[in-house]
C-alpha cells in the first residue's frame, strides 16, 4: 500500500529529524543569514538578467515622477515669475503722508517720522520725499511764469529709487555727494514737457529760481506717480538752495509681507504719536492678496498633480513585480530547494522593487530637473525646483514602490518548493 504525504507533513518530519540530530549537524542545516548588501546583489539579479523589462518599467516610473517634478517646478517658476511682477506693484509697499487737522487744516508729519516708522518690526526699508512748497520748474527764465506745465519739486532722500523700484531711463541717481549741490533728477513726464530726452551735463532746468543740472531722467514710476512730474532733488540741496522747511510729506514703508497688516496699524501712532488720526496711511495693495490667493491655488494644483504621479508610478512598480514573480516560478523553487528560508525570498523581491522604484525615481527629478530649467529658460522665468520636489519624489516613489512590491514579495514567499518547480 503506497502512503502519500502532503508538502506540510514532509517539513514536519524534517524538522522533527533535525531537531533530533546532533548539534553540528543542526548548524551545518541551517540557512546562511544575507547581509544588507547580499540582499541588494540577490534584489539586482532579476534587474539584471531582464535589462529591456527593468528598464521599460523603470522609464515608466521616471515618465511619472518627471512629470510631477516638471510640474511642480513649472508651477514654483511661474509662481515665482508672478511674485517677481506682483513685487513691482508694491505688494509690501505702504505709505504715510499728512492728512488734516481738528479744525481742517492741513496736517504735518514730525521731523522725526522717518526714524521712528524704521524702527517698527517688519519694517525693511523706509525713504520719504518732501514738496517744496511753491518751487516752480522751467526750462528756461524766458518763460511766463504762468506756464507751469503742472511740475513740481520735490527734496529726495537718496533711498527714494530703492524703495519704489523706480528704473532710470538715463543717468544716473542722485546719491550723497549730488545730493548737497544742484543737481536733479526729472520724472518722465517732466522730462518730456521740459523737451529733455536723456540726462546730460549741458542739460539745465531752472527750479524756483536756481539752475540745477540734469543728471538723470526716470522711467514711469508707477507707485509713485505724482513723482512723474516731478523734479527730484537732494534733501540737503532742497534746505539749503530752494528754503525746504525738512518736512516729509510722503513717507514709503517695505515691509515683510506676513507683516504688512501689523504694520500698517503701527504706523500712524509711531509717525506722529502725538497725533496719529492726522496721519494718513495707505492700505495693502491688492496685489497682495492676489498674490497669497495665487499661491494657495498653485499649492491645491502641485498636491493634485504630484498624488496622481505617484499613484501612476506604484501601479506599474505593482504590475511588474506580479508578473515577475509568476514568470520566474522555477527560479523561486531552486532556491528554496537550495535552502532559501521564506524571508529570504520575501527579501529579494522587495529588494528588486526598491532598486526598480529607485533607477526610475532618480532618472524622473533628473529628467523633470532638465524639463523645468529648459521650459523656465525657455520663457524667460526664473529657474526654481523646490528641493522637497527632487528629495520628495525620490522618497515617495520608494514607498509607494515597497508597498506595491510588498504583495509579490510575500506570494513569491509563500510558494513551496515542489508547487515552484512543478511550474512549466
Amino acid at each position: 500500500m503506497t502512503v502519500r504525504t502532503t508538502d506540510a507533513q514532509t517539513t514536519d518530519a524534517r524538522t522533527a529529524d533535525v531537531r533530533a540530530a546532533p548539534a553540528t549537524i543542526r548548524e551545518a542545516l541551517r540557512p546562511a543569514r544575507l547581509g544588507p548588501a547580499d540582499v541588494v546583489r540577490v534584489g539586482a539579479v532579476g534587474l539584471r538578467t531582464r535589462p529591456l523589462r527593468a528598464f521599460l518599467s523603470a522609464l515608466g516610473i521616471a515618465i511619472g515622477i518627471a512629470a510631477m517634478v516638471a510640474v511642480v517646478g513649472i508651477s514654483s517658476s511661474s509662481r515665482a515669475d508672478l511674485d517677481r511682477t506682483l513685487a513691482a506693484l508694491g505688494t509690501n509697499l505702504l505709505t504715510v503722508s499728512p492728512g488734516s487737522t481738528l479744525t481742517g487744516g492741513q496736517a504735518q508729519l514730525p521731523s522725526t517720522a522717518e526714524q521712528m516708522v524704521a524702527r517698527i518690526d517688519g519694517v525693511r526699508s523706509v525713504s520719504a520725499v518732501g514738496k517744496v512748497a511753491g518751487a516752480k520748474v522751467y526750462r528756461t527764465d524766458r518763460i511766463p511764469k504762468v506756464e507751469t506745465n503742472g511740475l513740481a519739486a520735490y527734496a529726495v532722500r537718496t533711498s527714494l529709487r530703492g524703495a519704489i523700484g523706480a528704473r532710470l531711463a538715463s543717468g544716473v541717481w542722485l546719491n550723497a555727494a549730488t545730493a548737497r549741490y544742484p543737481a536733479v533728477v526729472l520724472g518722465a513726464t517732466a522730462a518730456d514737457r521740459l523737451g529733455i530726452g536723456r540726462a546730460d551735463r549741458n542739460a539745465q532746468v531752472l527750479v524756483d529760481g536756481t539752475w540745477f543740472t540734469v543728471v538723470g531722467v526716470l522711467e514711469p514710476a508707477p507707485l509713485a506717480p505724482e513723482l512723474d512730474t516731478a523734479a527730484l532733488v537732494g534733501w540737503s540741496a532742497a534746505e539749503d538752495r530752494l528754503g525746504f522747511d525738512g518736512h516729509a510729506t510722503t513717507v514709503y514703508t517695505r515691509s515683510a509681507e506676513a507683516k504688512v497688516e501689523a504694520v500698517r496699524e503701527l504706523l500712524g501712532p509711531t509717525a506722529d504719536p502725538e497725533a496719529p488720526s492726522e496721519v494718513q496711511v495707505s492700505r495693502p495693495s491688492d496685489a497682495l492678496a492676489a498674490q497669497r490667493a495665487a499661491g494657495q491655488a498653485f499649492t491645491g494644483l502641485l498636491l493634485g498633480l504630484g498624488a496622481v504621479a505617484l499613484l501612476v508610478g506604484g501601479v506599474g512598480v505593482a504590475n511588474t513585480m506580479v508578473i515577475s514573480v509568476l514568470e520566474r516560478r522555477a527560479e523561486i523553487g531552486l532556491r528554496r530547494s537550495l535552502g532559501a528560508t521564506r524571508g529570504q525570498i520575501r527579501s529579494q523581491f522587495l529588494a528588486e522593487s526598491l532598486l526598480l522604484s529607485a533607477l526610475g525615481g532618480a532618472g524622473g527629478a533628473l529628467l523633470g530637473l532638465a524639463v523645468t530649467v529648459g521650459y523656465a529658460v525657455y520663457q524667460g522665468w526664473p529657474a526654481v525646483v523646490p528641493p522637497w520636489a527632487l528629495a520628495g519624489g525620490i522618497a515617495a516613489t520608494l514607498l509607494i514602490g515597497g508597498m506595491a512590491g510588498l504583495y509579490p514579495a510575500i506570494r513569491a514567499a509563500r510558494l513551496s518548493p515542489t508547487e515552484a518547480l512543478a511550474t512549466p
